[in-house]
């Protein structure tokens, strides 16, 4: 095929031969500029609204088997460095942008992003028309996609759509169990500040048990932070692990994939720590699914997610508005809450669900990222709010 031809029929121009191809399963075609490690992935695409925050958006857990659009154009501008991963490597399959990545320009920088991105085995494509790509995902659904970075500018067109039509989609699929964590730890490490980096916690703490379903870093950081001592569990662990940690409350992280696969092994342990102890429990994203599923809701796909660092949910209990952070493709089905169990948070963009607590004991989670990174720190609070329940625990 005549790369360059069918990109200006789709309204690209290039200046020199494309290196990078996206496919939809669909047929649409995006060529680019690739940047990274050459090679091929195979996800679904979603789009990010976020102006910072790229690299902890790479390495979340939570984008695993997923493709992200940035709609925001300066993405690779501050670099990156080793402070701001979220875990290890990338999790995330890859990336597309509008512009090429710059030379960064940040005093943190310690690494460009193609650079790191090869280091890492990921790639992004840019120089792609984003504002026309995230209608796409608004109107058709987060699409699959089959996407290559070849530095010859050789693609199969067609073999690419085939692998974006066979790829089984996020539905069904259990994906806590490939980012959790292979056996317990404990973490004492604080959130960020100035000039020392990540304080350590020391001296007695709230004894938290936290389930990884795909533990963002700075999540525990803020769970540290506000006296928890935390240990970390695998997204497998049974209510007896827990419940041999003689804790003094649950946290249920956030994490990739579909909420009910993850929920085969994950309800029974909630649903157990409940039966069997009082203690508070708080969940954070795919945690407010696994939460609310063990307390008999459900959970549906949605159209195209939510993904962003500016999204507005309303706090029934308080009448607050709060700007959050969020990255899911599931939600929780409000219609499907049972009695005792009421609704504290909603969006303000389309009303879905952002919030559980239960009518009569310190149980609650959200579906959004709390702990600003990155994003806004309008819902700090909720950390407070679990070690606040814990104290009063230990007080009655």
């Amino acid at each position: 095929m005549a790369h360059t031809l069918e990109a200006l029929a789709k309204g690209q121009e290039f200046s020199e031969k494309p290196t990078a191809c996206l496919a939809l399963a669909d047929g649409q075609l995006f060529y680019g500029q690739g940047f990274g490690a050459e090679g091929t992935a195979v996800a679904e695409l979603c789009f990010n609204t976020a102006m910072t925050g790229y690299q902890e958006i790479m390495t979340d857990p939570s984008y695993a088997g997923q493709v992200v659009t940035f709609t925001f154009p300066h993405i690779g501008n501050v670099g990156v460095n080793p402070e701001d991963d979220e875990t290890a490597d990338p999790v995330a399959a890859g990336m597309v942008v509008r512009w090429d990545p710059t030379e960064p320009s940040n005093w943190r920088a310690s690494e460009d992003l193609s650079s790191w991105l090869a280091r890492r085995g990921r790639f992004g494509v840019g120089g792609v028309d984003t504002r026309r790509l995230t209608r796409a995902i608004r109107h058709q659904g987060a699409p699959h996609v089959a996407m290559q970075f070849s530095k010859d500018g050789s693609f199969d067109t067609e073999a690419l759509i085939s692998k974006a039509k066979a790829f089984p989609g996020l539905e069904g699929a259990d994906l806590a169990r490939e980012v959790t964590c292979a056996q317990s730890y404990r973490w004492d490490e604080m959130r960020w500040a100035w000039p020392d980096g990540f304080p350590k916690r020391s001296g007695p703490g709230h004894r938290v048990v936290a389930i990884d379903y795909g533990a963002k870093r700075n999540i525990l950081r803020c769970l540290a932070s506000a006296g928890c001592d935390v240990t970390v569990l695998p997204a497998t662990a049974t209510a007896e692990d827990v419940l041999a940690h003689d804790p003094d409350g649950l946290f249920l992280s956030n994490g990739p994939g579909d909420p009910v696969a993850t929920g085969a092994y994950a309800v029974p342990m909630i649903q157990t720590v409940l039966e069997k102890t009082d203690i508070p429990v708080f969940g954070i994203c795919l945690g407010h699914q696994m939460l609310a599923l063990a307390l008999g809701a459900k959970t549906l796909k949605m159209n195209h997610g939510h993904h962003g660092a500016n999204h507005p949910v309303k706090d029934h209990t308080t009448g607050k508005v709060e700007i959050t952070s969020m990255n899911h493709g599931f939600a929780v089905d409000s219609q499907t809450l049972p009695d005792n169990v009421m609704e504290t948070h909603v969006s303000l963009f389309d009303g879905s669900n952002c919030g559980i607590a239960l009518r009569d004991r310190p149980v609650f989670s959200v579906q959004y990222h709390p702990e600003a990174s990155p994003g806004p720190m309008d819902s700090m609070y909720l950390f407070t709010r679990f070690a606040d329940a814990m104290a009063a625990r230990k007080a009655a």
